[in-house]
């Protein structure tokens, strides 16, 4: 995670103390593993296709996802905490049905857990049903209107345009590509808006295995997606008060413009910027 880091600027942030205290973050995913650098960082989980009440993670996914945004000396925000739903088996196959279930569930308990951001690194098939799509968007918008503010992944079904999966399309929630990673969905969306808004580096991150407290490269949108997630930790631990669309505006205004793209994204997030550090 150290060359990512750098890749986005953040390091002033960390030499001003700044680490995601008091910011919990809700991850729609595989699980976690209880690996031991996100010992107590985990505020509750919720297992949609096991149903079981102790915390796992027969993929993988869920916990590199985790570890990118909070994990011990390796993560974004270190001192954020995280809401952990898992909707997606050990093939990383999910339904939608279960997604809606766990967006529901932050719907009514976000205040209680006091959940200010929803990392999202689920992306649904381009061919999946119209109507299901449409459900995932109107509660997602919720949230974004609720206050937290929702971070989704481009999907890997680029380079082509109009890929960006849902949520990714929804026209208020931050959307994050991989500009290493050719694979990372474009836009534009059907609505001829700049998806994505934001870019990370994606490929070959390194971050927590679900096996034998171990770390594990994996590459992909999903892996960028937590890297805003936490970088907007680190910006609500400064700015408790900031609304969702105030912080979608703070990323327009300081990320780095890439000249060659400058109708496909806004460019890469820097954090030092982002936050005010410079």
């Amino acid at each position: 995670m150290d060359q990512a880091k750098q890749a986005i600027n953040a390091v002033k942030v960390y030499k001003n103390g700044l680490s995601g205290k008091n910011v919990n973050i809700a991850i729609l995913d595989t699980g976690v593993y209880g690996h031991e650098l996100l010992n107590d960082k985990i505020v509750c989980f919720n297992d949609y296709i096991g149903g079981k009440t102790k915390i796992y993670d027969d993929n993988g996914h869920g916990t590199h996802v985790a570890g990118i945004i909070c994990a011990d000396r390796i993560g974004m925000a270190e001192n954020a905490r995280i809401a952990v739903f898992k909707v997606l088996d050990q093939f990383g196959m999910g339904k939608t049905g279960d997604s809606l279930r766990a967006l529901e569930w932050i719907k009514r308990n976000h205040k209680k857990y006091d959940i200010k951001i929803l990392n999202f690194s689920v992306g649904y098939l381009p061919d999946s049903k119209l109507t299901e799509k449409q459900k995932i968007l109107d509660v997602i918008d919720e949230l974004w209107d609720l206050g937290i503010v929702v971070v989704a992944a481009a999907g890997n079904y680029g380079p082509g345009p109009f890929s960006v999966t849902v949520p990714g399309i929804s026209r208020k929630i931050i959307t994050v590509g991989s500009y290493d990673d050719f694979r990372s969905g474009r836009g534009p969306t059907g609505c001829c808006i700049v998806k994505p808004e934001v870019l990370a580096p994606g490929s070959e991150i390194l971050s927590l295995s679900n096996r034998n407290n171990g770390f594990v490269r994996k590459s992909g949108t999903s892996m960028a997606t937590p890297i805003v997630a936490g970088a907007v930790a680190l910006l609500l631990e400064r700015y408790p008060k900031m609304k969702p669309e105030e912080v979608k505006l703070r990323l327009y205004n300081t990320c780095k413009r890439i000249p060659s793209q400058k109708d496909r994204n806004w460019g890469i997030v820097d954090v030092d910027k982002l936050l005010g550090i410079i």
